[in-house]
């Protein structure tokens, strides 16, 4: 499809815009499936430990066992209340009442200057709905706004992304090698994403952002998030859009340009905040000798996205396209605030691991995980954070600067 087949350009411009593929969910959240298993011949052994496959929202196949699939059709049908809030509200607000203007909030308190008490009112119960979920049918209008990602794309000609497409095609640079390299291994198991068409979706979309920010152009773990977009999104416009806006406005910068100086900087904030939130788990595993960034790097470079179920992460950027990055915070710290009492008892690094590892792929109900990040962990304002990662961000460009003395003399040696 890119770079192989040739079109009409009116095909091509229209193609990007087309419903790229469909989940279960396309028409209306009330036609959730509740998944089913046969237990037959099983009465006599523990039924909930049985292994069983199932396909969720998003087309991914799961193994599980019979509790993990009651929990995704208990989470089914919250999903279904969920759709029914969001229609009520449509028929008495009007289709897009969540378009309106964003408020911007300071230390989490919302200011009312001057500001209409509807305008208010629409920005308190959209936070809250959110939280506990948006319908998938609403999704990519939801994403779109809240994010920013539709007022990003109104100030570029209609025809960018296409134009942005035609312009990369056939260039081969260091970041369209990596892309190709990492395309068959983006969610191999996905029916449409490991197809010829899914992965020619997924190459536009990164080789065009690459192209959009040299500085960035393409960075490990962007794969995952693309291709996840793309199934939310379902027209490859939308979802460059969504990962523009992600990588430009929401996201702290330089977490994927060749230094991944930003992602160094999250870390160190996520290890002073375990310190802080959870002084137990921190204490016990720095005496173990155990490095949270083992696990947590991934966590945010690829977004929860290779870590957590499609829907437990979907129902994570919900939140995070409406709050901004200090989500990805609370959602780390609940992770290993849920399973304190086990990281407690152990003393070695693998089974910390382990743990962590198995926690977040059984992570079927989002709500539970929501609560935690929420709930439990307490609150986190963006101003705290950024003065944070001011103070790490010094320590972070040192270290860097130091390496590269060091890479630079052992050189001149040479």
């Amino acid at each position: 499809m890119f770079g192989i087949q040739t079109r009409d350009v009116a095909d091509d411009f229209n193609s990007r815009r087309r419903t790229l593929w469909n989940t279960p969910t396309a028409s209306m959240p009330t036609n959730t499936h509740t998944i089913r298993y046969n237990t037959a011949k099983k009465s006599l052994f523990n039924v909930h430990l049985m292994s069983v496959k199932f396909e969720d929202l998003y087309g991914f196949m799961v193994k599980g066992n019979v509790d993990d699939v009651n929990v995704l059709n208990e989470v089914r049908e919250r999903i279904r209340e969920q759709g029914r809030v969001w229609w009520a509200l449509e028929a008495s607000k009007g289709a897009n009442w969540y378009l309106q203007p964003k408020i911007s909030s300071n230390e989490g308190v919302i200011s009312v200057t001057s500001l209409k008490l509807s305008v208010l009112t629409n920005t308190i119960t959209l936070r809250r709905l959110i939280r506990k979920g948006v319908p998938p049918v609403l999704r990519p209008k939801v994403w779109l706004s809240v994010s920013g990602a539709a007022k990003k794309r109104s100030t570029v000609p209609e025809t960018y992304y296409d134009e942005l497409i035609r312009a990369t095609e056939g260039k081969t640079t260091p970041a369209t090698r990596q892309i190709d390299h990492d395309l068959p291994r983006t969610f191999p198991c996905h029916p449409w994403l490991n197809s010829d068409k899914g992965q020619a979706s997924l190459r536009r979309v990164l080789v065009g952002y690459s192209f959009r920010d040299s500085e960035v152009g393409y960075c490990q773990g962007l794969n995952y998030v693309a291709a996840l977009l793309l199934l939310v999104m379902k027209t490859e416009e939308d979802a460059f859009w969504m990962l523009a806006v992600l990588l430009e406005n929401v996201l702290v910068s330089d977490c994927y340009t060749d230094t991944l100086s930003g992602c160094h900087v999250e870390q160190r904030v996520f290890k002073d905040l375990l310190a802080k939130k959870c002084p137990r788990i921190a204490a016990h595993l720095e005496a173990m000798g155990f490095d949270v960034s083992l696990v947590a790097t991934e966590w945010f470079l690829c977004l929860f996205s290779k870590s957590l179920p499609s829907e437990t992460t979907l129902r994570v950027w919900d939140v995070l396209f409406n709050e901004g990055a200090k989500v990805l915070f609370h959602v780390a710290l609940a992770i290993f605030k849920m399973r304190e009492d086990d990281l407690l008892r152990i003393q070695h690094i693998g089974d910390v691991i382990d743990i962590l590892q198995t926690t977040t792929h059984h992570l079927y109900d989002p709500d539970e995980l929501l609560t935690f990040a929420f709930d439990k962990i307490g609150s986190m304002t963006t101003n705290t954070i950024t003065k944070e990662r001011k103070k790490q961000e010094t320590v972070v460009m040192a270290e860097l600067d130091q390496r590269t003395r060091r890479l630079s003399s052992l050189k001149m040696d040479e």
